[in-house]
């Protein structure tokens, strides 16, 4: 006598009998990128404490951290090609945090609770227009039709130097040439709030993406000099360093519209893409071991190189 049901039959399985399932393994090179944007977010937040407890120089450095590390995990993550989505979304999420809500914290922990609510609704209003600025950011970096030299511009000022340039008060403070004064509270949120629409605002900013994406041979040594003292400097008077950038960044801005605007009549000649891929297939070629070598832009297609001089012929 047949049974009643069939069988079940569950069909042919990839795992084998006995054996354990396989996860599937990630690359590092997926996670180097997360970790650092990880790291910033640690230091944003460990900002946001050394505001509470009014140790103000230590959260300004945490913001500072947060800003060069937000730097690094972008290229970080270019270099070793270890984009992804999950990667950009939590670096969103962290910029808001380190970018909008810890610097708009310690404002209101510094001067502004002087004013009550009228501190606290400029402290909020520079944070979400930091969140307003990433959104809007994220939505216009996959623009099919924004022109090639846009690449030189952000829309607005964006977060990070935002965040550095809100804290201007601060620094002035820290360097003595600002007293800490309850009457200057509502300056101060006037300022917040100045910046939080300098964030959102339409107005074009230098982006520094391809500023130094190549540099001439004699001028590589004195780069380093240059970046060596910079270094030195920031750490020596940092307050002092982070005020004459920011009011250098500020004074730029209207430089930057007249520049936008050149390009967008077309006074200015935009990088053409052929030229874009012979700088990109000259960086295989390049290297800092023949740095006194002459350059020879103008060598015939019958000459080759060893080390990217031209010194050697093709025979």
């Amino acid at each position: 006598m047949s049974a009643p049901f069939a069988p079940y039959d569950p069909g042919p399985t990839r795992r084998r009998r006995g054996r354990a399932p396989r996860f599937r393994r990630v690359p590092l090179r997926l996670i180097l990128p997360n970790l650092v944007t990880l790291l910033a977010l640690c230091s944003g937040l460990t900002g946001i404490r050394m505001a509470l407890e009014a140790r103000w120089d230590f959260a300004i450095g945490a913001v500072v951290i947060a800003a060069v590390l937000d730097a690094l995990d972008g290229r970080v993550a270019r270099l070793l090609k270890g984009t992804s989505r999950f990667g950009a979304e939590l670096d969103s999420l962290a910029d808001f945090v380190n970018f909008g809500v810890a610097p708009a914290i310690i404002l209101y922990s510094w001067l502004l609770d002087e004013v009550r609510s009228i501190g606290w609704i400029a402290a909020l209003i520079f944070a979400i227009s930091a969140a307003l600025r990433l959104a809007r950011f994220n939505v216009s970096i996959d623009d099919p039709d924004k022109p090639a030299w846009a690449v030189n511009f952000f829309t607005g000022v964006p977060a990070p130097a935002g965040a550095l340039s809100v804290l201007l008060p601060v620094y002035l403070e820290l360097i003595g040439l600002l007293p800490h004064w309850a009457g200057l509270a509502p300056v101060v949120a006037v300022y917040v709030v100045a910046m939080a629409l300098l964030m959102v605002s339409r107005l074009p900013t230098y982006s520094g993406k391809k500023l130094g994406s190549r540099i001439r041979r004699d001028l590589v040594l004195p780069l380093f000099v240059a970046a060596v003292l910079f270094v030195a400097l920031l750490v020596t008077f940092p307050f002092e360093m982070l005020a004459i950038g920011v009011t250098a960044y500020l004074i730029s801005i209207p430089l930057a519209c007249r520049a936008h605007a050149a390009y967008a009549s077309g006074n200015r000649v935009e990088t053409s893409e052929a030229d874009a891929a012979e700088d990109d297939a000259q960086d295989a070629e390049t290297d800092l071991d023949h740095l006194d070598d002459p350059e020879t832009p103008d060598a015939t297609p019958g000459e080759t190189s060893k080390d990217g001089s031209g010194s050697d012929r093709a025979r």
